[in-house]
């Protein structure tokens, strides 16, 4: 297997880097960190420890000044899992699912897992199966349904649901097919626009508009990545909008907050004035609902030149499932992660990874891309589409290899996450939280504003910028 240094150069290569810059990068700890079959420590460090790169190659490109690189694995790995060792006030995090999210047996003896955080996904469960919010009415409604045609008839009426797959069987589908032609990161050049001059400022991203229209972790990870590295994220959400207010709390760390109604011409306008000042814009909707909002990557590249878009699907962009919504805990039990798990700790039916480690190792790859695409706009010019998928990362991470009795390993307990915790305050009250784990020697990761309710802020650039 490789080491993770070997992932690291792959990733770092992959996307343009010069291999050289690996040099300033020391990567401690040893795996496993936490039970589990797959390098799950592995893709926290190394993920973190791309965009910390890239972070500091921006900095090289802005100042001359080159800077080292540390990530320790056990830190990244807590950073993996940040939502859970969230503390509000001294209070731990409410039950993370809705009622009825979780698994579930149907007539062909397979399983299935929903997820109902979202009112509407949940309601399109009941709608499907004819039957109220409760566990057992669902498990006796899914005993008149077989696990593949419940799959798609949740989706056709708009909701998320997964069979669980074994990962041959996942790689027997035409989707997995079309995955295994994609890159982990997608970087492509858009359009023509002169390069950006870099702005003034002492931090790596000082001075960058990022434009964060996304939800949930991953893509609101990337968010809270590019902000501790000094940029300018405006989180934009609907005031209808479904949330869940602890990832709210935990990703919104370092951002500014406010509320545009996309429905509306007046949103769209707002957020089309947003854009034309923006460095990188970052979301995850669908591509059919983002380009009908007059946001697709071509609308953008015309809106702003020179822009940066990156995108987050669930099951990445080619294939029969490009436009299926998704969540980690989805992909996780379509691709095979579920089963395997549960095989190697020896239990009948799925069993989840230790962390929703696609969610973020691919808010972290989409960090690195959006950085190693605004670095080439600089020295090359153009407008750039950075695209990364949930799916696109868990095929990495299979890629990576197994751990032989990774389930001997304990999980982790709280003396040994308490080192990685910091105090800060926030519109939440004080907040216990994980630090980022990406250590830069001459410009140091940090959140500058504090976490704050969603829409607290008017939808303006800061002043100055």
């Amino acid at each position: 297997m490789q080491t993770p240094r070997e992932i690291l150069a792959d990733l770092w290569t992959s996307a343009g880097g010069d291999i050289a810059a690996l040099d300033a990068v020391t990567l401690t700890g040893d795996e496993p960190q936490l039970p589990s079959s797959f390098r799950v420590a592995a893709a926290a460090q190394t993920s973190i420890a791309a965009a910390g790169l890239a972070a500091a190659q921006i900095w090289q490109l802005r100042t001359g000044q080159s800077q080292d690189v540390a990530v320790d694995m056990r830190h990244a790995v807590v950073e993996c899992r940040s939502e859970r060792y969230l503390r509000v006030d001294g209070k731990p995090p409410p039950p993370a699912w809705d009622v009825i999210a979780g698994i579930y047996k149907t007539r062909d003896q397979r399983f299935v897992r929903l997820h109902t955080n979202f009112r509407h996904h949940r309601d399109a469960v009941c709608t499907v199966l004819h039957c109220k919010p409760a566990r057992d009415d669902v498990q006796a409604a899914l005993m008149q349904w077989d696990a593949e045609p419940f799959e798609t008839a949740v989706y056709a009426g708009g909701g998320v649901v997964a069979m669980m797959r074994s990962h041959p069987e996942w790689l027997a589908l035409p989707h997995a097919t079309a995955l295994g032609a994609l890159p982990t990161i997608s970087i492509e050049k858009i359009g023509e626009a002169k390069p950006k001059p870099w702005p003034a400022g002492d931090r790596p991203l000082a001075g960058m508009r990022v434009l964060d229209l996304s939800r949930v972790i991953a893509g609101p990870v990337a968010g809270r990545a590019l902000a501790a590295h000094g940029a300018d994220v405006l989180l934009i959400s609907g005031p209808d909008l479904p949330a869940i207010p602890w990832l709210t709390i935990d990703t919104g760390r370092g951002k500014l907050t406010s509320f545009v109604e996309l429905k509306s011409e007046q949103g769209r306008d707002t957020l089309r004035g947003l854009l034309a000042r923006a460095d990188i814009f970052s979301q995850g909707y669908r591509p059919k609902s983002i380009a009908a909002l007059g946001f697709s990557p071509q609308h953008a590249a015309r809106i702003s030149p020179g822009i940066v878009y990156v995108s987050l699907s669930a099951y990445g962009h080619a294939g029969p499932w490009a436009e299926r919504r998704g969540f980690d805990s989805l992909v996780q039990t379509a691709t095979g992660f579920n089963h395997a798990e549960g095989q190697a700790a020896g239990v009948e039916g799925p069993k989840e990874l230790p962390a929703q480690m696609l969610d973020h190792a691919t808010g972290y790859l989409m960090a690195f891309g959006a950085m190693m695409a605004k670095a080439r706009q600089s020295r090359e010019g153009g407008s750039w589409h950075v695209r990364v998928s949930l799916a696109q990362t868990g095929r990495w991470l299979w890629n990576l290899g197994r751990v032989a009795d990774g389930f001997k390993t304990e999980d982790l307990k709280g003396d040994a996450v308490s080192p990685f915790m910091e105090e800060v305050s926030s519109g939440f009250g004080p907040l216990r939280a994980v630090s980022h784990s990406g250590s830069l020697s001459k410009t140091p990761a940090f959140w500058a504003r504090p976490a704050m309710p969603l829409g607290s802020h008017p939808p303006q650039w800061p002043t100055g910028n």
